[in-house]
């Protein structure tokens, strides 16, 4: 087990390294910096974090069709309600479908219909006083696109078990909404702060966690991010996701 002392250095030095302008290319996060306009980086945001699992040249190469699919203007897609058009049928990534999309862009126009801005719905949910922000953000979001859907909640676009999901798709959305060091994430909004977040956990950043000693905790659920999260805020209260380059990248060879 590490010395408290190289946990932390190894942790600053991995996300110092990872955490750069040469990190984009490869990542997801290329797609909502594509854009200026807060509407359609908000947009690009959840959709491509939305099938952001599986291999990451697949994500990347399923991301741009799928920008491509809402003709690289994702607000204006939404808005004018182009995606009737999309077949049911056709594969978006994986186990993600057209009807899946279709689901998510016909909630997501509520939204922005109803509060201007994906920002102004988490303004609008109280997730800037809650202590878990992104969680209650998200169960707002997936009231919205229930209601968009006569009531039907689709678990491809949203967990629906938001109380215990790890949360890890809409957790790395608002880290690159929120999180503002001018370098790989965006900083879009204001409405949260980089200490509100929460570290995306996904099976391998649990793993790797509990490898370096950071977490005991063995389901990958909601209870564990908070405890993840908790500890990494020891190290840097004011931004513990940072840290989440440093847990992604180590045994990624990036």
């Amino acid at each position: 087990m590490m010395q408290e002392t190289e946990l932390r250095e190894l942790l600053d030095n991995e996300a110092a390294r990872i955490n750069s302008p040469g990190f984009i290319d490869g990542d997801p996060v290329q797609f909502p910096r594509r854009f200026e306009r807060q509407e359609d980086i908000e947009a690009a945001s959840l959709l491509s974090a939305t099938i952001a699992w599986g291999n990451r040249k697949m994500i990347c190469r399923n991301c741009d069709r799928l920008m491509g699919f809402l003709a690289d203007d994702p607000y204006a897609f939404i808005m004018e309600g182009a995606w009737e058009a999309i077949d049911n049928d056709r594969n978006i990534h994986r186990t993600f479908f057209g009807r899946n999309l279709k689901y998510y862009l016909k909630g997501l126009r509520l939204a922005f219909s109803r509060y201007g801005t994906l920002e102004g719905l988490a303004a609008s949910s109280g997730a800037a006083e809650s202590e878990l922000p992104a969680w209650t953000f998200a169960r707002r979001l997936g009231e919205v696109l229930a209601e968009a859907n006569a009531g039907v909640r689709d678990s491809r676009c949203l967990p629906v078990n938001i109380d215990t999901t790890a949360l890890k798709r809409v957790n790395m959305a608002l880290r690159w909404l929120v999180r503002d060091d001018g370098i790989v994430d965006m900083g879009v909004w204001k409405v949260l702060k980089p200490s509100q977040l929460f570290i995306p956990m996904d099976v391998h950043v649990s793993d790797v966690s509990r490898g370096l000693g950071l977490l005991d905790r063995k389901s990958t659920d909601r209870r564990a991010v908070e405890l993840l999260t908790a500890r990494l805020r020891q190290y840097r209260p004011d931004d513990p996701c940072v840290y989440d380059y440093a847990l992604f990248g180590i045994g990624m060879g990036l």
